[in-house]
């Protein structure tokens, strides 16, 4: 007869728990012609995941000044320092040719930061033909007060 294991039953429950929800920045907010990534990401700290969307933004003529991107990723503990937490996202995108080409095709949105328990910190992000590292990132300012 063999002995049966105690196995932990997984439920909707107890997987999302801890589930919040992050609003924020990654970029050189207030800097004229600077991208702007704005992410909304739920959070699921037990399951280290992260998924939403971004919206990159820019104050320039083209077709890069507003971007749509739908977003998974993996968030981290990392134990010591200032920065408590780090994340990775990565998502696809429609992108058009630049003219005179005709056309679009799927590009890839890549975005890292390290951050305190409040979603401030330091990181970047790259897509079509740019990549900006070293940046700002900080939380949007009404949720500020619900994670402190």
């Amino acid at each position: 007869m063999s002995k049966k294991k105690h196995q932990k039953t997984i439920t909707m429950e107890n997987l999302l728990e801890g589930a919040y929800l992050a609003k924020g920045t990654i970029g050189n907010v207030g800097m004229p012609g600077a991208p702007i990534a704005t992410f909304s990401l739920v959070v699921v700290p037990s399951q280290h995941t992260v998924s939403g969307t971004v919206v990159i933004t820019q104050a320039v003529n083209g077709p890069d000044n507003h971007i749509v991107v739908s977003v998974k990723g993996k968030i981290y503990a990392t134990g010591f320092g200032q920065f408590t937490q780090v994340v990775s996202l990565h998502g696809q995108y429609v992108q058009s040719f630049p003219p005179p080409a005709i056309g679009s095709f799927l590009a890839d949105f890549d975005a890292h930061f390290a951050i305190d328990n409040a979603w401030n910190g330091t990181g970047g992000f790259s897509y079509f033909k740019h990549q900006i590292e070293n940046v700002p990132v900080a939380t949007a300012k009404n949720l500020q007060e619900q994670l402190a």
